[in-house]
C-alpha cells in the first residue's frame, strides 16, 4: 500500500488509501470500456446504434468520476492538504497516477467519438445512396412520361386531323342533304353542282391554306409513327380482368 511506503498513519493514511482505490477502481472500469470498445472497432460492419449509445454514457459516467477525482486532488495539493500531515509526498504519486487515468478517459472518449462519426458517415453514404436511386427511378419514370406524352401527342395530332377533315366533309354533306330535299326542287342542277363544289372547295381553302396546319401536315408521317407507338403501349384490358371493388365499397349495392 502505498500509506505504508510512506509511513503513513491515521487518517492521512486512510486518505491515500483511498485516493489509491479510487484510482484502481477508475483505472478497472476504464479497461472494461476500452474491452467494449475494442470488440465495436473490430467487428467489420458498423456497430449497432444501441452499443454505441452505451459505450457513449459509460464513457460520460467515467470522464464524471475522472473529473471529481481530479478536483479533489487539486483540492488536496493546496490548502486541504495541510490538514493532513506528510501527504505530499504520496499526492505526488496519486497525481501520476490521475494523468494516466486522464489520458485513458480522454482516449477512450475519443475513440467513441470517431465510431460515432464513422457510423454517421456510413448511414449518410447509404442514404446517398438511396437518393441516388431514387433519382435514378425518378428520370426513369419522367423519361417514360416524356415519351408517353409525346406519343399521346401524336394521337392527338391525327385526332385533329380526322376532325378538320370531318369539317371539310360536313359542308357538302350538308348542302347535298338540304339541295336534295323537295323543296329545293326548282333550284337547277347547275346550280346544284355549283353550290356543292363552292362549299367542298372554299373549306378546304380556308382550313389547309392556314401555316400552322401546313405545318402539321408536313410531320404527319412523324404523327403516325408516334401514335402507333403510343397505340401499342396501350394494355388492352377486359372487363372481368379489372379489380371489383369490396361490397364495402362499392357505391351501388348489389341485387342479391
Amino acid at each position: 500500500m502505498l500509506s505504508e511506503s510512506a509511513h503513513l498513519s491515521g487518517s492521512s493514511a486512510h486518505l491515500i488509501d483511498l485516493l489509491q482505490a479510487a484510482a484502481r477502481s477508475y483505472v478497472e472500469f476504464l479497461e472494461g470500456i476500452a474491452i467494449r470498445f475494442d470488440q465495436l472497432e473490430s467487428r467489420s460492419d458498423p456497430p449497432p446504434l444501441a452499443d454505441l449509445v452505451a459505450l457513449q454514457q459509460a464513457s460520460a459516467r467515467a470522464r464524471q468520476h475522472v473529473v471529481r477525482f481530479t478536483v479533489l486532488v487539486a483540492d488536496l495539493e493546496g490548502p486541504l492538504g495541510t490538514a493532513f500531515p506528510s501527504i505530499a509526498g504520496p499526492m505526488a504519486t496519486v497525481r501520476g497516477e490521475l494523468g494516466q487515468i486522464e489520458a485513458l478517459s480522454f482516449g477512450l472518449a475519443q475513440g467513441v467519438r470517431d465510431l460515432v462519426a464513422i457510423r454517421n458517415a456510413v448511414e449518410a453514404n447509404r442514404l446517398s445512396e438511396a437518393a441516388n436511386r431514387l433519382g435514378e427511378a425518378s428520370n426513369r419514370i419522367a423519361a417514360l412520361a416524356n415519351t408517353s406524352n409525346l406519343r399521346m401527342l401524336g394521337v392527338a395530332y391525327l385526332a385533329l386531323f380526322l376532325a378538320l377533315v370531318s369539317v371539310i366533309v360536313l359542308f357538302p354533306n350538308t348542302g347535298a342533304t338540304i339541295l336534295g330535299m323537295p323543296s329545293a326542287a326548282w333550284v337547277p342542277g347547275l346550280w346544284v353542282d355549283l353550290i356543292l363544289v363552292v362549299l367542298a372547295v372554299v373549306p378546304m381553302v380556308l382550313i389547309f391554306s392556314r401555316p400552322w396546319i401546313r405545318r402539321m401536315l408536313a410531320g404527319l408521317t412523324t404523327y403516325e409513327a408516334r401514335s402507333a407507338e403510343g397505340l401499342a403501349d396501350l394494355p388492352e384490358v377486359s372487363p372481368d380482368a379489372t379489380p371489383q371493388p369490396s361490397p364495402a365499397e362499392a357505391l351501388i349495392p348489389r341485387s342479391r
